[in-house]
């Protein structure tokens, strides 16, 4: 539900005339996608957000309960291994957070974004 928001905020901003739309736009589009894949409860998936906190404003965090019916497929391959990290769709980390990781995919993804602009 949080990228179909982002989604239509994204819509509206990219047709809006100010230039604070504009930004949201260009700031939230270029952003790397990181996907959690979660269930309530689930302690270790907080902690992990927590330690993620410092670089919130780097990145869109979609969580995905795996427990709804229609996520099946993403509880039969990580019912064992919550949480699980994607960053822009690509498997990056299961368990617990290897920050040295993400950060350096995570730097690769902006520096292929400021190359594309």
């Amino acid at each position: 539900m949080v990228l179909c928001f982002l989604s239509r905020t994204l819509q509206l901003a990219r047709h809006s005339s100010s230039p604070l739309g504009r930004q949201l736009c260009s700031d939230s589009a270029n952003k790397p996608v990181l996907t959690l894949f979660t269930k309530k409860p689930c302690p270790l998936c907080d902690e992990a957000k927590e330690v993620l906190e410092p670089h919130k404003r780097r990145f869109i965090l979609q969580e995905v309960d795996i427990t709804l019916p229609e996520n099946s497929a993403w509880y039969d391959k990580y019912k064992y291994d919550i949480p699980v990290f994607h960053l822009n769709g690509k498997f990056l980390m299961r368990h617990q957070v290897d920050i040295q990781k993400f950060e350096d995919e995570l730097k690769k993804l902006e520096l292929q974004n400021d190359g594309n602009q």
